[in-house]
């Protein structure tokens, strides 16, 4: 069983434990939080630990986990003076979705057999390939769905591990609706990215990787790609736990990315708004963040806001630049990977900052045209 912790609801206070298989708030249906204090991280200590994001684990709801792949501790690359890449892609899937993906899964292995019959994900490749994976490492059932027009090769990665793959017709909402019903099966553990806080717990490392292959400190700014906001929301919540434990002094500010066609934060953010409207579903090479409508919106603006950051968008022409310029430089990162560097070079920010490239290029190849 997991460590005693509470999903908790932000907007009505509802609360279960993390040990059920609600995957939502029963009275709002909105996504979970979890009820958890991090302890202070010992830097001093990390050098004789684990090389995986599990070296933090002051920090992380689960410990001592059994699905570990390695995941975590990619490297960190100076790309100009100013701006410095964390490459996210080198992780066993392949991208930066490892790890959140290991804490669910960990998660659901620890409630047990006699209750988890099957994991269910839905995705738009990545994040359903890093559930199958890691699941395969823990002997459990997967079923992922995933939308129709996800790349073949990240088709094939998911099936390679053993689960079963959804198809769904239409487009990444369409899919979200049908492994929700799937989710209320019984036995059905939802390893939902977007839902389940455990998630985000697992993309904070990202931070606390920066934190410790800095010296103590973080850059000042942030760059990261947002669709679900998962990525973005995971180093606000680290910010956090290290400002609470007194091991940085201030916030960076937190840069949003997203796709010029599907861009519902960026506009709600533009307007002043406290909450995104849904826009409707467009093309866009970056099918990662092309999310219409993203359940935790309101937390996603609240925390660029916070820390005096702001939104960019990025056009297809501009990832098909990227996506090229990185490559001459030695890095192979697929379309919605490469979405911040894209908008770093079209306007740099100050400071010192920081970008993920997420996922390989090898998962989708050149984007058309580049």
């Amino acid at each position: 069983m997991p460590q005693e912790a509470e999903y908790l609801c932000q907007e009505c206070g509802v609360r279960s434990s993390a040990s059920s298989l609600t995957w939502s708030c029963p009275r709002c249906g909105g996504p979970w939080d979890l009820d958890f204090t991090a302890a202070p991280v010992p830097r001093a200590a990390l050098a004789g630990r684990v090389n995986s994001l599990w070296r933090y684990e002051e920090a992380l709801p689960l410990r001592d986990p059994y699905a570990s792949l390695g995941e975590g501790r990619t490297p960190l690359v100076r790309l100009t003076e100013s701006v410095s890449a964390k490459l996210d892609y080198l992780m066993p899937t392949l991208s930066f979705k490892d790890r959140g993906a290991v804490l669910l899964v960990e998660l659901a292995r620890r409630i047990g057999p006699d209750r988890v019959a099957r994991v269910v994900a839905d995705s738009s490749g990545n994040a359903g390939t890093a559930v199958a994976a890691y699941c395969a490492r823990a002997g459990l059932d997967c079923v992922v769905y995933v939308p129709e027009a996800t790349s073949p090769k990240k088709l094939e990665q998911i099936r390679a591990h053993g689960a079963r793959l959804e198809v769904v017709p239409g487009d990444r909402e369409a899919t979200a609706r049908a492994a929700r019903a799937a989710a209320d099966e019984p036995g059905a553990f939802y390893a939902s990215h977007v839902y389940n806080p455990y998630f985000l717990h697992g993309t904070k490392t990202y931070v606390y990787e920066l934190w410790e292959d800095l010296g103590g400190r973080l850059p000042d700014t942030l760059v990261v790609p947002v669709g679900n906001g998962t990525l973005l929301l995971g180093a606000a919540l680290a910010v956090s736990e290290l400002l609470a434990a007194g091991l940085v002094e201030r916030r960076p500010a937190l840069i949003a990315v997203q796709a010029g066609p599907v861009a519902p934060l960026a506009r709600a953010y533009a307007a002043g708004a406290a909450d995104a409207e849904p826009v409707p579903a467009a093309p866009t090479l970056a099918e990662g963040i092309a999310i219409p409508h993203p359940p935790r919106a309101r937390q996603i603006l609240r925390a660029v806001r916070e820390t005096g950051g702001t939104f960019r968008t990025v056009t297809d022409e501009q990832i098909r630049a990227a996506q090229r310029d990185l490559a001459r430089r030695g890095l192979f990162v697929e379309p919605t990977g490469v979405a911040c560097w894209a908008a770093v070079t079209a306007d740099p920010p100050r400071g010192e900052t920081v970008v993920p490239l997420c996922g390989a290029g090898a998962k989708t190849g050149l984007a058309a045209g580049a």
